[in-house]
This record gives C-alpha cells, structure tokens and sequence, in this order.
C-alpha cells in the first residue's frame, strides 16, 4: 500500500499474537516444538488485519479525495474509521472462526498422530484467535492514531500493474463465462483426480543427521561371539568416510527395561552434514552401500531407520526395528512361526520392502529329558529320585552353608563340566535303583536337544509373532497395498489365527479414517457458521465452492514436487480449506455492499473484482510468503513441515484464481436467478 503507517499497524499483529499463543500455551503447559513452531504462517495470522486496514485506508482516501486534503486533515476521522471497521469486522471474525473450525479434526487425533500434531491445532488456533481479537480491537484504534493526515493511496506500479491485469483478465473470463466456468470446473475435476496418482504414507522421512542400525543374530549366540562381531561390524561402519563415529550396544540396555539378549546389536553411526560428504552420495544411497557391505555376515537380520524414529516405531508396534509389521495370534508359538516364515518369503517378492525378517520367538537351546514311565517301573526306581539326581548333577544343589563373619554361603554339589557338557555325558549320570544297583540315566529317559521358545511376544493377552520390514524408494501406501494383496491371496491361515498390519501403516490408516469421519463434521459446522453470517443456504454453499479448487490445487503442488499424501499434508489441506473460505466470504460480503449501494448486478461484481484484488492477492501473496521456508528448506526436521506448506501455498495459489476470476462469475449467475425474471426485469434490487 505504499504507506508505512498502515505496515505498521499490520506488522505489530504478528508479535502480539504469537505472545498471545505463548501465554495460553504457558497456561495449558504445553512446550513449543518443531512441528508447533514450524507450522506458524505469518500471513495467515494477519490477513484479517490487512483486511480491516486495506479497508479503513481505502475509505480514508476516497473521503480525502472527496472533501480535499486540507479539509480532510482538519476534520475528525473516528465516525468514518468505526463505520467502516464495523463493516470489516463481521466477514474477518467469521473468517477467522472458519479458519480455526477447520482445524477440529487435527484435535480429534489418537496416538501418534495426537502427540505429533495436537501442538500445531493448539499454537496455530491461539495464534489466529490472538490476531482476531487484536485486528477488532487494536487495529481500528492504530489506525485512527496514525491515519490522520495526508491519506492518500500514492501510484504504486505492482498493485497497478496486478490490477489492471487482474481486471483486463476478469473482462475476458465475464464476456466468456460459461467457457470459463467450465474450464475451471475440468481443472478442478483433473486436479481432484491427480489425487489417485499420489502415494500414501504416514509421515515423511525425517532425517536426523544419523542412522540406527539393528542387527539381529541367531538368538542362541553367546556373549563372546556377539561382541566379536559388533566390534567388526562397527569397524567395517566405521570405515566409510561420511560416518563420523560408531557407538555400538550389545544385549539389553543398562536399564534392563527391554527384554533381549546377546542376539541384539543396535548401531548408532553419527554422519557428517551431507553437505560435506565428497562421495556424492545421498543418505538413501549410503543405507544402501552399508547394507550390501554387511550382507556378508549371514543369517544376520539387519534394520536400518533413525534414533527417534526407532524409538517411535518400537513404541507403536511393540516389535523392534518396524516400520509396519504383520502380527500371527491365537496359535501355537512354533505354528506361528511356520505361517510367519511362509509370509516373509511372499513379502521379498515386493518391490520397496527392505530390512525384511522374522522376529523369532523359537530359537533357544533345550536339553529335554523325558522319563518313560514303563522304564521306571521295571527297573524300581522312583521319578523322585531320578529328578533330584539331575537336579543336583546338572543344576546344582546345596548341601550345606559356609559362614563368613555376617555372611553365609550356599555349598553347593554338582558334577564337573566334562561329566554333563553334553546329551552322551548326561545319560551316563548312574541313578539307584530299589535292590541298589546302579544304573544309568540313558536306561531310562530319552535325552534330545530341542530349539525352544526364547521369547512370547503377546499383545491382548493373545500370543503373536512378527515380521518386521522397512519401505524404502516407494510409498508405503502401494508397498503394503499389494503385499496384503499377495498375503491373502497365497496364505491359508488355520482356525484361530489372524493377521494385523501395524506400525506405521497402522497410525497412517487410523489418522486417515479419522480424518474421513471428522472432516465433514467441521465442514458441517462451516457451513452453519457461514448460515448464520449470510442467514441463507445458498451464500454458505457459494462459498464451499471454493473448497475443490483449494485441494485441487494442494493435489498438483504435491504431484509436481514428488511428494506422498501424508498426515502433514492432510493438515495442510485442513488449514487451506479454512484459508480459501475466507476469501469468498469477503467477495460475496463485498457484492452485497455494491448492490445495497444501489450497483447493478454487473457492475456490482465487476466492482467487487476490482477493490477485492489487492487483499486478496496480498494475503495469498503473504501466507504464501510465509510459508515459502519451509517449503524449500532441506535442513534436519524440514521433512515433516514441507508437505504442509506445499499444500497451503498451491492451495493458495487455485482459491486465489478462482476466487478473483470464477467465484464472481458463478455468484452473478446465481444472483441472477434471484433478482431478474426471464426477461431481464428486475425483481428486487438487493438479497
């Protein structure tokens, strides 16, 4: 506007209403992070104050050039200011509440998705409701301070120049309407299409700045072995020039809270800034070196993901090293694991899958000895006896206590480790019988080693076993799609078992439906909202028309920069619809003034056009603006807010289109209906 008075009234909104966010944040005791913080569009938080002063500079100026400076500098401005504030700030303070309805559904999250995005609704919805009571309050009485002289809108060769294009534009698309309309409406239709050819995931990829390695053994390995091969797998990791330093643990951590064994090898392999890397490889590519470098050590399941992000993943599925994973229940452990095994063939043969393995619950020694009960019998010897001599021969068993001063000691018996190291040692252990002869073990019971039960993973009290795998280089949407499709299609399961796709599938899915159940609930309410304001259906459903070609829009901007449909992008879609709404309540908001003016219905269209391109591309231009960081940033944490702000800015980008050169068209045409018959009287002047 060409007028640092009026950028300094809408500036000093940006401060006042993050402080605001933070003191009602403070009071609920919620923290700032970086999805909260990051998601904070400044030209969202002020677009209702550059409406109110866009409109009391306007009417300033036109009463300056009607009375003339002079006279105008003299006179007292209040009456003018609160008339035209009044008028303003009906259509901002039902914008705004649209704006902060639209963000219900990101209240009703669950889980992950809850922690996640809650804090963004919350600082976001403060923010705006901070800026509303401030542009009703604040702002009308700045403007009356500082506006009071030499008002007067100075030649500014941008808004000029995007007025009488925008204008010239808006004559061609008004003496064309039905062929604009419908070419808008096949843009809209294709743009809600290209929805189809986009990927699904939960989240993007966050990096980190590192990896997390999970190697998982065979599960009988011992302490020495294990550590052996940590020290040269860390060394083989160690080795690549973009790896700053390898922290490696073996077994379960020092707390001794996650129940593992010598099998669990976890790598923390801090990198280097990508930026430094002389290799030029990407971090994808260099997860893929290090994997086919330690394919080398086999049997050796191995997954590759992030600290946080593992932490995230184990929390949510309960499996170690999961993105999404298939659960067995209801069966016999060794059962589950055949079933499991047959799955985990079927899941190789598709495309994106990596990091793919059985978590196995079999896979712990056992020397069984079954006594036979004939046996027994024939020769006299009781069972009790027989226990009590493995026990002591193998176990150990006390037979006496050694006193120390204060302390005792357990003195225990037990045979030498040559005369029990293995089956053939153990059946040679003599047991008497009841004549007293002697005779051994081997007589009387089956000695066997088996592999056992090491862990039972349950979940509802119902015994499972999984099969963990990562999705890298395709959507995990399409990856699990048709590896479902091929588990169902090839996988008989018996009576009494089931299978469940958790992890992070899981969170996308439950995030997905419940933004499916939600999201017409807050656009219902919308439209009541918009009922009460124009106390008509027809202006509320007008104004939802701006919805398809905001999420067209969102679609194409994702399409073109490669981007899956995720969680984050459908809050910006959330946001956006909000964002969009606002720009039709003020068109039609203005059309009506025109024609309460005595306008006819073209003219008071064309009007509307004409004064609303300003505040509607400055706004646009504005939330646009702020949002463009993080739309291009590829910093540590950038991926989870650039899906978000990609969809708001090519939202922006088809509402503003449509609200500046379309809406008005479809508006006369419904209007037209109303206020002349069909030959072109009129009827009533206003609506």
């Amino acid at each position: 506007m060409a007028d640092w008075r009026t950028t300094v009234v809408v500036a000093v909104v940006i401060p006042l209403a993050l402080l605001f966010a933070f003191i009602c944040l403070r009071v609920m005791g919620m923290s700032a992070n970086l999805l909260s913080m990051g998601a904070i569009d400044f030209g969202i938080i002020i677009d209702g104050a550059v409406v109110m002063v866009e409109g009391i500079f306007v009417a300033l100026d036109r009463k300056a050039k009607e009375v003339g400076m002079p006279t105008f500098n003299l006179m007292s401005k209040m009456g003018l200011i609160r008339q035209t504030a009044k008028e303003k700030a009906r259509a901002v303070f039902f914008s705004k509440l649209i704006i902060i309805t639209a963000l219900i559904p990101i209240f009703s999250f669950q889980k992950v998705e809850g922690k996640m995005f809650s804090p963004l609704a919350y600082t976001l919805g403060f923010a705006l409701l901070g800026a509303l009571l401030f542009t009703l309050t604040l702002v009308p009485v700045m403007s009356s301070m500082l506006l009071k002289r030499n008002v007067r809108e100075k030649n500014n060769f941008f808004v000029r120049f995007i007025n009488g294009k925008s204008v010239a534009f808006f004559d061609k698309c008004h003496a064309h309407r039905k062929i604009s309309v419908g070419i808008a409406g096949i843009v809209a239709v294709g743009g809600l299409w290209m929805f189809t050819l986009l990927g699904t995931e939960f989240l993007p990829q966050l990096n980190e700045g590192s990896i997390y390695i999970r190697a998982t053994l065979p599960q009988s390995i011992s302490l020495n072995e294990s550590v052996q091969l940590a020290n040269k797998m860390r060394a083989r990791l160690a080795a690549y020039p973009e790896v700053k330093q390898v922290l490696s643990q073996t077994g379960r951590p020092n707390d001794g809270t996650d129940a593992t064994g010598f099998y669990n090898i976890e790598f923390h392999v801090d990198i280097y800034p990508e930026k430094e890397w002389e290799s030029g490889l990407d971090k994808m590519q260099l997860i893929e070196k290090m994997q086919e470098d330690l394919s080398m050590y086999p049997g050796i399941d191995f997954n590759f993901s992030q600290p946080i992000t593992d932490n995230v993943e184990e929390a949510a599925s309960g499996v170690k090293g999961s993105i999404c994973r298939e659960g067995i229940r209801e069966g016999f452990v060794s059962d589950s694991e055949k079933i499991a095994m047959e799955i985990d063939k079927i899941l190789g043969t598709v495309e994106g899958i990596e990091d793919l393995g059985v978590i196995r619950n079999i896979g712990q020694p056992e020397l069984r000895i079954e006594l036979d009960e004939g046996r027994l019998a024939r020769y006299g010897v009781s069972k009790e006896d027989v226990q009590a001599i493995i026990e002591m021969a193998i176990g150990g068993k006390s037979a006496s206590l050694l006193y120390e001063d204060e302390r005792k000691f357990n003195i225990m018996v037990r045979y030498k480790p040559e005369f029990r190291q293995d089956e053939e040692e153990i059946g040679k252990i003599l047991v008497p019988t009841m004549d007293g002869t002697m005779i051994p073990i081997k007589e009387l019971a089956e000695i066997r080693t088996i592999t056992g039960p090491l862990l039972i993973f349950r979940d509802n009290h119902a015994r499972f076993c999984a099969v963990k795998f990562s999705v890298r280089g395709r959507d995990m949407g399409t990856a699990v799609a048709e590896a479902q499709e091929k588990v169902n299609a090839s996988v008989r399961l018996p009576e009494g078992y089931s299978l469940k796709w958790t992890g992070d599938f899981e969170n996308q899915q439950r995030a997905t439906k419940r933004l499916s159940q939600v999201v017409p609930v807050s656009i219902a309410i919308i439209f009541v909202i918009l009922f009460i304001l124009f106390s008509n259906a027809r202006d509320a459903g007008l104004v939802l028309l701006n919805v398809p070609f905001a999420a067209a829009g969102g679609i194409v901007a994702l399409w073109a920069t490669g981007f899956n449909f995720s969680i984050s992008a459908g809050i910006g879609f959330i946001a956006l619809f909000g964002i969009c709404i606002q720009n039709g309540v003020i068109m039609i908001s203005d059309i009506k003034h025109n024609l309460k003016e005595r306008l006819a219905l073209s003219c008071a269209v064309k009007e509307s056009v004409r004064s609303r391109v300003r505040p509607v591309v400055m706004t646009a231009a504005m939330a646009a603006i702020g949002l463009m960081p993080a739309a291009v940033s590829h910093g540590i944490g950038s991926e989870s807010q650039r899906p978000l702000a990609i969809v708001i800015i090519g939202g922006l980008v088809g509402a503003t289109f449509f609200a500046l050169f379309v809406f008005p068209l479809i508006v006369e045409f419904v209007y037209g209906k109303m206020l002349y018959d069909k030959n072109g009287n009129l009827k009533q002047r206003s609506l």
